[in-house]
């Protein structure tokens, strides 16, 4: 059978091989995820797998593992002995002294600071000015600078039992201060004080040497000490200055507690305020005295 422009009409066979001739639409690709981020795993997996592990170093007994060395405190260097010469360019601290103090300080030797400023306990870790007020031996809190005026502020003196200035105690020798133990007894004697305090345990202990022949050992104690330990006492005339061992007021003295220390100097500075307050009554009643006399003399002068 032929249509009318005589071509034959397709058969079933023929239209099952039309469709292969048929444009169909693409399938979608297959997108694969970023190498960035699968290349790196892999290349790692590759080079495990390729490159054989190094064999672990054994650990035997004679190679301790090493650790880092500890950091090493920083300490001060005990010093020795420095001859005179050492700090001969430093000039001497003169005594702050008078008559008839209540207390005269006696102090071990003048620092470095204190030579150079030319004023005592003038380093800023000593406790000295702060001890004198919070004690009551001063009124208020006074300052090194204020050293010179001590004996007609306070009726309060200074001075040491060694003259030359070092940078700490472990300088001097005990020689040295066993010879100033004279010069001490000397200036109880001149200046006569009601008392003398001596301001750290070492300074007593070479007073004690000097007085007994031997150390003071177990017989130390802080506080007032026994009326045969007066200084500058003068046989018949004068029973000399009572002596009072306080605690070392240096920064670098830590062997006793600030609480300690509180106590001993807040000994002294009840004694202090009591016997300002008797020598200020005993001033009054003589000025009181002095101006009844004068007025019982007024009228006999009128007389005349």
């Amino acid at each position: 059978m032929t249509d009318d422009r005589g071509r034959k009409p397709a058969t079933f066979q023929g239209r099952l091989q039309l469709d292969a001739f048929k444009y169909t639409t693409a399938e979608p690709t297959r997108r694969n995820p970023p190498r960035a981020a699968s290349t790196p795993l892999q290349t790692k997996a590759q080079d495990e797998s390729q490159t054989p592990s190094p064999s672990p170093r054994k650990r035997t007994s004679s190679s301790p593992p090493k650790s880092l060395p500890a950091k090493k405190k920083r300490t001060r260097q005990a010093t020795g002995y420095a001859p005179p010469s050492t700090y001969a360019h430093l000039p001497l601290l003169p005594d702050a002294i008078a008559h008839n103090l209540l207390v005269l300080f006696v102090g071990l030797n003048p620092g470095i600071r204190t030579a150079m400023t030319g004023h005592a306990y003038n380093h800023p870790s000593n406790l000295f000015w702060k001890l004198m007020y919070s004690s009551g031996v001063t009124p208020r809190r006074c300052y090194a600078e204020e050293d010179r005026d001590m004996p007609a502020l306070y009726s309060l003196g200074l001075t040491n039992i060694v003259a030359r200035p070092t940078r700490n105690g472990s300088e001097l020798s005990k020689a040295e201060m066993d010879d100033g133990v004279a010069l001490l007894e000397q200036k109880a004697r001149t200046y006569r004080p009601e008392s003398m305090c001596v301001v750290g345990k070492s300074i007593w202990e070479s007073i004690w040497r000097v007085r007994h022949g031997s150390n003071v050992g177990k017989q130390f104690r802080y506080g007032w000490q026994d009326e045969g330990e007066n200084m500058g006492a003068v046989e018949g005339s004068w029973a000399g200055a009572r002596v009072f061992v306080a605690s070392s007021t240096s920064g670098l003295a830590a062997t006793l507690a600030p609480a300690e220390k509180e106590r001993i100097w807040g000994e002294l500075g009840a004694w202090v305020k009591m016997r300002r307050a008797e020598r200020e009554a005993a001033e009054s009643k003589e000025e009181v005295e002095e101006e009844e006399e004068e007025d019982e003399e007024e009228p006999e002068r009128c007389g005349d």
